[in-house]
């Protein structure tokens, strides 16, 4: 009787044990920011990218009806994937591409820049990653587009494809 009993309770936790473990496996781990859409840019203070000059949001982000804020960085492979794509949205002439270079060493950044062509109306920098913070970044590449009010449209997470760029044109209409 005690052979059963014991055989019985071993058979309920491993039952139980495995309920939990397959349970857990429905669980993802992957974060995914809340949704920004319709957040109000914060205002923040940077260097400009080129001439190292402090600048204000509210300097840069002024008298266009869309803009598009890409954090990017020289050592980041999707950055360099995504690249053309930027070039080809900085012809537009009702958008203001803005580059915020994250956490990057400035030579090489201005290297990349030198190389892959820059796109950007203005780029600034972003040392320490506080501004990406504050943007609900987590990652890069990441692409924010917004409106005439600061307000955030659209974010895309990862390199700008061809897809994304159809999405942002028709934002941009």
């Amino acid at each position: 009787m005690k052979n059963k009993i014991l055989l019985f309770l071993s058979v309920i936790f491993l039952s139980f044990c495995f309920i939990v473990l397959y349970k857990g496996l429905d669980n993802s781990n992957i974060y995914t920011p809340k949704d920004i859409s319709k957040k109000t840019l914060n205002k923040f203070v940077s260097r400009e990218f080129f001439s190292e000059d402090m600048i204000n949001s509210e300097e840069i982000f002024f008298g266009n009806k869309f803009y598009i804020l890409n954090i990017w960085a020289s050592w980041c492979l999707p950055c360099r994937e995504e690249h053309p794509a930027l070039m080809k949205l900085s012809k537009k002439q009702s958008v203001k591409l803005i580059g915020l270079n994250y956490k990057d060493d400035i030579k090489n950044a201005k290297k990349f820049i030198d190389k892959f062509g820059n796109p950007y109306s203005i780029i600034i920098t972003d040392v320490n990653g506080t501004i990406s913070i504050g943007l609900g970044a987590y990652g890069i590449p990441e692409t924010f587009v917004l409106d005439e009010n600061k307000k955030i449209l659209k974010k895309y997470i990862g390199p700008l494809n061809d897809q994304s760029i159809k999405e942002i044109n028709l934002l941009l209409k």
